[in-house]
């Protein structure tokens, strides 16, 4: 039965085989040293840092998965098989419904990215000129249109905590 569940840990290699599968078919702007660079810290460092979610198709076959951090999707990728199917869509309304996801960062040289989540509600908000690591791959923030803008209240001497970057 296809869906939306919680994988294990004993899944990350077949996740990180899909991260790097989706990311040879549409981030051509990074190198196979970028992919290389990369690939041992999606699958050690940032799996296990996000609230991960897998799609999986009727086979139980993990067609695309999701991370996000609170409010915001920090990854999410589909299969070059399985895209154009509504895994993608599916994946990210649940980040939006469930998760209470109103933001993600697109890299602004992934033009399908950025038409995606446009089509999905989201609009930009922000640009930086360097990616979460430093390196010279602008991001451009997004937030989810219908979001409330409502500012926090204030933060008292027992609320406060630092500020942390996202993974």
């Amino acid at each position: 039965m296809s869906g939306i569940s919680t994988p294990g840990e004993n899944e990350f290699d077949t996740i990180t085989e899909l991260w790097e599968a989706s990311v040879r078919a549409t981030h051509d702007f990074l190198s196979d040293d970028d992919i290389a660079w990369l690939r041992p810290r999606i699958r050690n460092e940032y799996l296990g840092a996000v609230t991960l979610r897998v799609f999986r198709d009727d086979d139980g076959i993990v067609r695309g998965f999701l991370g996000v951090s609170p409010g915001n999707v920090e990854m999410l990728f589909v299969a070059p098989e399985a895209r154009r199917q509504g895994i993608g869509a599916t994946l990210l309304a649940y980040a939006v419904r469930e998760l209470d996801c109103v933001g993600v960062d697109v890299n602004e040289q992934n033009p399908q990215a950025l038409a995606f989540y446009r089509r999905e509600g989201f609009e930009v908000t922000g640009r930086s000129e360097l990616d979460g690591q430093g390196r010279p791959f602008p991001i451009l923030h997004m937030r989810l249109a219908t979001a409330k803008t409502v500012a926090p209240p204030a933060p008292t001497a027992s609320t406060a905590t630092p500020a942390a970057d996202a993974v």
